[in-house]
C-alpha cells in the first residue's frame, strides 16, 4: 500500500514534468535567479564602496522598480506574447545591471545610481509570474470547466478536419492550427484542473527556492571574487538563461480574446485584492525574519552565517512544495490557504525566544514547511480567478505584493533591530502573521474564488512548434 502511494505521488510530479520536459523547470529556475541576486548584490556592492546608508537607498529603489514594473511587463507579455517581451526585457535588464555596476565603481552621484537601480528593477523580465502563466496555458486544455477557453468557437473551426492520435484523442497537426484553435485542439482530460494545480505548485516551489538561493549565492560570489560579482552574475544569467527561456518552444503568443481588447477585460476583483494582501503579508513575514537573522548574526559576530540559517527555510519549503505537487488535491485551495497561513503564524512565534544560530535555524526551517503551501494556494487561486487575457499581468501583480512586503519590512525592521535588537525585527514578522490570518479567515472564502463565467477570458496561444504529440509531451 505504501509503495503504491509513493508511485502515485511521483506519478504526479512526472505528469507535470512530462508536459514540456525537465528542461523548462531548470531553465526557468536559472532565468529567475537575477531577480533574487540583484537586491542583495546591490546591497553588498554599495555597502563595500559607499557605505550602508547609500546602499539602503539604492537597493530600495531597485525593489521599488521591481514592484512598479512587474504589472506593465506582464501586460505587455499578454498583449504581444512572451517571446518578444521576455527577450527584450532580459537583454535590456542585463545591460542596465552592467551600467549600475559601472556607475557605482566609477563613483557617480547617488542620484544616478538610484535611477539605474530603479531601471534595473523595472526591467526585470518577470520570469516567475510569466512562468506560472506558461504552465497555466500548457495545462489549460486539459481543464474541464468555464473560464479557460471558448470551446464553441474552437470546435466550430476545427470540425472540418480533426486529427486523431492512436488513442482517439484529437491532436493539432503541426503547422495546421495557431492561436486559440491550437490551444483548444490539444488533448483534454478530466485530470486537467488537478494537473494545472500541480504544475503551479511545482513552479511556485521553484520560484521560492530561487529567492532563497539567490541571496546566498550573491554573498558567496562576493566573498570569493569581487563586491560586484553578485550583480555581474545576475547580468550573465539574464542575458543567457533569460533569452533561452524567452525563445523556448512553450512560450505563449499574444492572447486572443475574440475581438475584445485585452485591456477591456476586467482584471481587479475583490478576490485578487485579497490575494495581493496575502502576498504582501507573506513578504512582510519574510522581510522581518530576514532582517532579524541578519541582526542576530551581526550581534554574534558571525555575519557570514546568516545565509546558512536562511537556507534552512529553502530546504523545508522546497520539500513541502514538492509534496504538495506530488500528492492528490483533497481540499480546496481556499481551505489550504487558511490552514497554511494559520500554521505559519504559529511557527513564526518561537522566533521571539531564539538567542543563537541553532535555535534560529530550527525555527526558520520550521516556518518553511508552511511557506510553500501558502504561496502555492495564493498563486493557484490567482490562476483560478484571473482572466486568461490578463493572466501574466495578474501573476506579476501578485508577485509585486511579495516584493513590496519585503521592501516595507526591510525599511521598518532594519531601524527596529538597530534600536532595540534582533527580536524587534522578529516581532514584525510575528505581528504580520495574525493580520494575514485575520484576512484569510474573514475573506478567503469560496464565493470570491469561483471560476470566471464562460466567455469572460481568452486563451494565450501556444506556438505551433509546441504542438502536442500523442504522448502529451511538447516537441
Amino acid at each position: 500500500m505504501k509503495a503504491t502511494r509513493s508511485r502515485s505521488a511521483w506519478a504526479g510530479v512526472r505528469a507535470v514534468v512530462g508536459i514540456a520536459g525537465v528542461g523548462l523547470p531548470v531553465l526557468s529556475f536559472l532565468a529567475r535567479l537575477p531577480a533574487a541576486l540583484c537586491p542583495i548584490g546591490t546591497l553588498l556592492l554599495l555597502t563595500e564602496v559607499d557605505g550602508i546608508g547609500r546602499a539602503g537607498v539604492v537597493a530600495g529603489m531597485l525593489w521599488l522598480g521591481q514592484a512598479v514594473g512587474g504589472a506593465p511587463v506582464g501586460r505587455l507579455a499578454d498583449r504581444w506574447g512572451h517571446r518578444p517581451v521576455i527577450l527584450v526585457a532580459s537583454l535590456v535588464n542585463a545591460g542596465v545591471i552592467v551600467a549600475l555596476v559601472g556607475a557605482v565603481l566609477a563613483g557617480l552621484p547617488a542620484a544616478v545610481q538610484a535611477v539605474l537601480a530603479g531601471l534595473t528593477g523595472a526591467t526585470m523580465p518577470q520570469v516567475g509570474p510569466l512562468s506560472r502563466t506558461r504552465w497555466s496555458v500548457l495545462t489549460a486544455s486539459r481543464a474541464e470547466g468555464p473560464g479557460r477557453r471558448e470551446p464553441a468557437m474552437a470546435h466550430k473551426e476545427l470540425a472540418a478536419a480533426p486529427a486523431e492520435g492512436p488513442d482517439g484523442r484529437e491532436l493539432a497537426p503541426v503547422g495546421g492550427l495557431e492561436g486559440q484553435e491550437l490551444a483548444a485542439a490539444r488533448p483534454a482530460g478530466p485530470d486537467g484542473k488537478e494537473l494545472t494545480g500541480r504544475a503551479l505548485s511545482l513552479d511556485t516551489t521553484i520560484d521560492e527556492i530561487s529567492f532563497m538561493v539567490g541571496p546566498a549565492l550573491a554573498a558567496a560570489v562576493v566573498v570569493l571574487f569581487h563586491p560586484a560579482a553578485g550583480l555581474l552574475l545576475a547580468a550573465v544569467l539574464g542575458a543567457v538563461c533569460g533569452v533561452l527561456f524567452a525563445v523556448h518552444p512553450t512560450a505563449p503568443g499574444p492572447v486572443r480574446t475574440g475581438g475584445v481588447a485585452a485591456a477591456g477585460v476586467p482584471l481587479v476583483s475583490s478576490g485578487l485584492i485579497v490575494l495581493w494582501v496575502m502576498a504582501l503579508g507573506q513578504g512582510v513575514i519574510w522581510g522581518g525574519a530576514n532582517a532579524g537573522v541578519s541582526a542576530l548574526s551581526k550581534e554574534l559576530g558571525e555575519a557570514g552565517t546568516a545565509g546558512f540559517v536562511w537556507g534552512g527555510m529553502a530546504v523545508t519549503s522546497a520539500l513541502a512544495g514538492l509534496v504538495t505537487t506530488a500528492l492528490p488535491v483533497k481540499r480546496d485551495l481556499t481551505v489550504r490557504l487558511r490552514w497554511a497561513i494559520v500554521a505559519q503564524t504559529l511557527l513564526v512565534l518561537p522566533l521571539l525566544a531564539v538567542d543563537g544560530f541553532v535555535g534560529a535555524s530550527l525555527v526558520i526551517a520550521g516556518i518553511g514547511v508552511a511557506v510553500a503551501p501558502h504561496l502555492i494556494a495564493v498563486f493557484g487561486l490567482g490562476e483560478r480567478i484571473a482572466p486568461a487575457a490578463r493572466m501574466g499581468e495578474a501573476m506579476a501583480l501578485l508577485g509585486s505584493g511579495l516584493i513590496i512586503g519585503q521592501c516595507v519590512a526591510a525599511v521598518v525592521a532594519g531601524p527596529l533591530a538597530e534600536a532595540y535588537g534582533y527580536r524587534a525585527a522578529f516581532g514584525l514578522s510575528c505581528g504580520a502573521g495574525p493580520v494575514a490570518c485575520a484576512v484569510a479567515l474573514l475573506f478567503v472564502r469560496g464565493r470570491r474564488f469561483g471560476p470566471l463565467p464562460r466567455g469572460a477570458v481568452g486563451v494565450p496561444p501556444v506556438p505551433v512548434e509546441a504542438a502536442w504529440e500523442p504522448t502529451g509531451r511538447s516537441s
